[in-house]
């Protein structure tokens, strides 16, 4: 198996949205809590990096209209590593919704319906 010089298996995640600002506001709190940084920016997106792998959210003029349901065939949830209370307060904080608390992560439902799952590191437990 051949990796790249980071050892990151995800290279980036790009998550369309029917509402880019909405995205923009509940994705970067969480995402800058996890250690990201803003990096790119453009008419219809926004990314965040962390070391090899980023996050993008994006409005494309090429979007199916009819929303985003985790239940359908497609992405159910993204699961990201990271510490408990910044990320969860900055999640809540920017109108996250908490769907359910494994006491090793917590699974958070944003205003388009996407799930993000917090896996806390094992010291935040």
């Amino acid at each position: 198996m051949t990796t790249d010089h980071h050892g990151a298996l995800v290279h980036h995640v790009e998550l369309w949205t029917d509402d880019l600002a909405l995205a923009e506001r509940q994705w970067g709190p969480v995402l800058v809590a996890l250690g990201c940084e803003p990096f790119q920016h453009w008419d219809h997106g926004r990314s965040w990096r962390r070391g090899a792998s980023y996050v993008v959210i994006e409005q494309s003029p090429a979007l199916h209209p009819g929303g985003h349901d985790r239940l359908r065939a497609g992405l159910n949830h993204l699961a990201l590593r990271g510490p408990k209370p910044a990320p969860l307060a900055a999640a809540l904080a920017a109108g996250w919704h908490q769907r359910v608390d494994t006491g090793t992560a917590v699974h958070l439902v944003d205003g388009q319906g996407f799930e993000l799952e917090l896996v806390y590191a094992e010291d935040d437990a």
